[in-house]
């Protein structure tokens, strides 16, 4: 069972600190600041998304750390809303092909944003420092794209897959992975981006006469739906939906002059694809030549911009900057880059007074300057025994009798109810709380928490970290969706395949 702490979120209202910070969000368009532990950032964040019930983007400096604090938000929040907004696999101005699904992660948050995300709660995203420099799609050309079908609208179906094309869904045989269509006689498959499975539409003459999802794994229909919003399936839309003569003054902008002979022959044949609407292996390479925005640009005016720590994040994007700037130098040394292309990111100096024009909160573990105020919220870090089990007993003891509120989540959660048990203290483990616990009470957690904390002085959250002195590390696996009958086709006896648990077989 999937652990839920949910009901946990609640305690913080109790803090006078918090519900004055909730209050002046409400009532400020302008910037917040707020002095948050470091360990309590995850319940924190997630305690303000369910108090606002609005959209959210919290920004961290780096990659990593955005990782991390995306998996303790899963598991503070218990919301499909939680959403990573990736950094770009590939260097600014490196040649690769870009990943898929990292394509995919980024439309979907761009979708949630702009209300296509088929999801009533509002999105809490995630994204470091990196993947906000990066420009992407124009906002109202993805809004423009994006569009719904109804069970019994009318429109020719070839028209249909024609207007899917342009918004970059890919025609395939089967439908398996989001971003696909295909086309069987009167039947029209779809999986947006957005949607958790895929869609079929069954055509009488050009009327939309059934419209069901089916599972992409056994291609069975599941159940009928009257409506379906899509949204665009790739971020780099302007070569799709422009006209050759749009593209052609984009393109004919670049001057090769200074290139090599063997690089002038690359972008002459990769430019001559997008002049005729296929996509080159290295698409991405070619993404700052159309896209213009950035995540900033798709923020809905009633989300909240969150800026952990925000120091290290204007730091982080001069780092890049700097790095990105020394590869530019180098690639026009080797004539291996035009001298006018663009950058496919915006810097911090660009992007800092269009953050100042958001409704933002500055959250910092260590406090400001005493000339500016800012919340302080009330949570202290709490004392490691670092597996001295009598010692921590002894102490949960003395805590329970000082009517102490504690709540213990661990992986060894049936260890410690042993060892508890021994000196008359009875606690089950559970995955779930129901209600939030009462004061005098210990309540044991089956699951896997980073960090503990105090909060109020009276609330005590421990983890395994604190009291084994070590936690067990989660294996962070980026799943791809894979099309099945490509894969079998693909698999010949004796080929190794590595599973995802059990490893190389």
């Amino acid at each position: 069972m999937k652990l839920s702490l949910t009901q946990l979120l609640h305690l913080i209202e109790e803090m006078p600190a918090y519900r004055q910070l909730v209050e002046e969000l409400k009532r400020q368009d302008g910037n917040t600041k707020a002095v948050v532990l470091e360990a309590a950032k995850p319940y924190f964040i997630a305690a303000l998304h369910q108090s606002r019930r609005l959209p959210m983007v919290v920004v961290t400096a780096r990659p990593e750390k955005c990782r991390r604090l995306q998996e303790q938000l899963v598991t503070w929040s218990h919301s499909s809303g939680v959403q990573l907004f990736p950094e770009p696999d590939a260097l600014p101005y490196e040649r690769i092909a870009s990943d898929a699904t990292t394509e995919q992660e980024r439309v979907q948050v761009l979708s949630a944003l702009a209300g296509i995300n088929g999801d009533a709660s509002p999105p809490l995203v995630i994204a470091s420092a990196p993947a906000l420099m990066q420009k992407t799609t124009p906002h109202s050309e993805f809004i423009s794209a994006c569009h719904s079908i109804k069970l019994g609208m009318d429109i020719e179906p070839l028209q249909l897959l024609r207007k899917w094309q342009a918004i970059g869904y890919r025609m395939e045989n089967m439908v398996e992975v989001p971003g696909t269509i295909s086309h069987r006689g009167g039947i029209v498959d779809i999986y947006p981006p957005t949607s958790n499975l895929p869609a079929r539409l069954e055509f009488l003459g050009n009327t939309i006469d059934s419209l069901r999802l089916f599972d992409p794994a056994s291609q069975r229909s599941l159940t009928s739906v009257s409506s379906l919003d899509i949204g665009p399936a790739t971020e780099l839309l302007t070569p799709l939906l422009s006209s050759k003569s749009e593209l052609d003054q984009m393109v004919n902008s670049i001057n090769l002059s200074g290139c090599s002979a063997e690089i002038r022959q690359q972008f002459q044949q990769e430019l001559a694809m997008l002049l005729d609407k296929q996509r080159p292996p290295n698409m991405q390479f070619y993404a700052p030549l159309f896209n213009t925005d950035s995540l900033l640009d798709f923020l809905p005016p009633d989300c909240l911009l969150v800026l952990d720590e925000p120091m290290s994040i204007a730091q982080a994007m001069d780092d890049l900057e700097a790095q990105a700037s020394q590869l530019r130098t180098e690639k026009l040394e080797r004539r291996e880059l035009p001298m006018n292309f663009p950058r496919p990111y915006f810097t911090w100096k660009e992007l800092e007074p269009r953050i100042k024009e958001k409704p933002c909160l500055r959250l910092t573990a260590w406090g400001i300057g005493e000339d500016e105020p800012a919340y302080k919220l009330n949570f202290t870090s709490i004392p490691s025994y670092a597996g001295q089990l009598p010692a921590f007993v002894k102490k949960t003891k003395q805590w329970l009798g000082q009517r102490q509120r504690l709540i213990i989540v661990s992986h060894q959660a049936s260890r410690l109810s042993e060892l508890l048990g021994q000196e008359d203290i009875i606690a089950s483990p559970v995955t779930e709380i129901e209600e939030i616990p009462p004061p005098g009470s210990l309540t044991l957690i089956q699951g896997l928490l980073a960090e503990g904390w105090v909060m109020n002085n009276d609330t005590h959250l421990f983890t395994d970290a604190e009291v084994f002195g070590f936690i067990k590390q989660r294996r962070l696996v980026k799943r791809r969706p894979v099309p099945h009958h490509q894969f079998l086709i693909d698999l010949v006896p004796g080929d190794y395949v590595v599973h995802v648990e059990h490893g190389i077989a």
